[in-house]
């Protein structure tokens, strides 16, 4: 298995195409939400690197009035 740690972004090679002249929103489509969500931190990991730290967490404490 190939760890995140190994995989590199060829920076140098950019290429900008409109969403019409692939077949990428029907492969994206076919996907279920889990598995479009793991892609998205799979390319963070790649981007961002592995140890980036983790983002706060948001807390929410509902208050009653008296």
């Amino acid at each position: 298995m190939i760890s995140v740690r190994d995989i590199k972004v060829d920076r140098t090679s950019f290429a900008v195409t409109s969403l019409q002249e692939t077949d990428e929103k029907e492969y994206w489509r076919a996907k279920s939400p889990i598995e479009r969500l793991e892609e998205v931190e799979l390319n963070r990991k790649i981007v961002f690197g592995y140890d980036t730290a983790p983002r706060l967490q948001r807390l929410l404490e509902v208050v009653k009035p008296s």
